[in-house]
């Protein structure tokens, strides 16, 4: 398939640079047989007793850094852990950048270049132990918030706490699986009033999610790798779900990614720990999910491929055009959908 058949005109003023306040005071569109305008905390009324709402409670860390290079300055986002004291990642201005550089990002925190790679990728060795190392991420680290929300490294403070779900508690992600952030306790004990069940899941999600598709055609393109599990009593709690005539609900594209590649074709639901870098594109025949839960994606992205295999690109698109006519507001920070599956 053409990338070029997932693009739309997007105007710039829709891109959200705050979320919400509160968070489920988000605009929600309901992408069903029709489309339906709604509000975030109407969720409970959308969905049935004995659905299952699937979350992913990965934790953001401050991966990325800003520091020097004699007099230059460098920054880093790190995306993905290779040992216990080398990442991945990525270096805005790479070319400047060789093997053996040392980068200073604070008092005693260092790091060394150990390998360039492709597009600005490269494989850093920080120079203390593991915990410290955490430390000093939370120290002089910021949160990586997406190239599209215009920050300085000092306007970062809000994000902390704003770019993270209220549920996160495994630290490992460098971007927020954002559809979670719409959710606030109150909504919470209000889909568990109506006897919707809840269940998580843990992905963490890279930077690649946020690297645009090269290719000209969706065979070409390589989809990153990330790394997630799925515990017995989550797949127990799904297959319970299911055999009751409940709909498997996933809360973002991480958690419909993961349960995909953990699901049998008969739909059951196993545990499961290790990478995945399954990639979704029309003509994929879903195994376990009924409806996902997901933000607003970017023109040509390998995440509007994903909602497009599941609901029709043609019904995407249409949904797509509605909401910029109505100035929903666009990506990580801003409102969302509820998308039934018709493929």
């Amino acid at each position: 398939m053409k990338v070029a058949s997932f693009d739309f005109d997007l105007p710039k003023d829709l891109i959200a640079q705050r979320p919400i306040v509160p968070r489920d005071a988000s605009r929600l569109l309901h992408i069903g047989k029709s489309l339906s305008d709604r509000v975030m905390c109407d969720l409970p009324h959308l969905l049935n007793p004995n659905d299952i709402l699937v979350f992913n409670d990965t934790k953001v860390f401050p991966s990325r850094l800003s520091g020097v290079r004699g007099k230059a300055k460098i920054q880093i986002t790190l995306h993905k852990q290779k040992s216990e004291l080398a990442w991945f990642a990525f270096v805005r201005g790479s070319k400047r950048i060789k093997t053996g550089d040392e980068i200073k990002f604070g008092d005693e925190f260092f790091g060394v270049i150990d390998d360039k790679l492709e597009n600005g990728e490269v494989i850093i060795s920080f120079m203390s132990a593991k915990a410290d190392l955490m430390k000093q991420l939370n120290r002089y680290g910021s949160m990586p918030v997406p190239p599209y929300i215009k920050r300085t490294f000092e306007e970062n403070d809000d994000d902390r706490a704003n770019y993270q779900t209220i549920f996160a508690n495994k630290s490992g992600a460098v971007a927020a699986p954002t559809a979670g952030l719409h959710f606030t306790d109150k909504l919470i004990d209000d889909i568990k009033a109506a006897g919707i069940k809840t269940a998580f899941l843990t992905l963490h999600v890279g930077a690649g999610t946020f690297l645009p598709v090269k290719s000209e055609d969706t065979e070409d393109h390589k989809m990153h790798s990330e790394w997630g599990k799925i515990d017995s009593n989550t797949a127990k709690a799904i297959n319970k779900a299911r055999a009751a005539g409940g709909k498997v609900v996933a809360v973002g594209t991480t958690s419909v990614r993961l349960l995909e590649t953990a699901a049998e074709n008969s739909g059951e639901i196993l545990s499961y720990s290790g990478e995945t870098d399954i990639f979704i594109t029309p003509g994929y025949n879903f195994k376990i999910v009924d409806m996902m839960l997901t933000n607003f994606h970017i023109p040509k992205s390998t995440l509007f491929m994903l909602v497009s295999a599941f609901a029709g690109t043609d019904k995407m698109k249409f949904a797509y055009e509605h909401a910029i006519k109505e100035s929903y507001r666009f990506f990580s920070y801003g409102d969302t959908t509820l998308i039934e599956r018709s493929i």
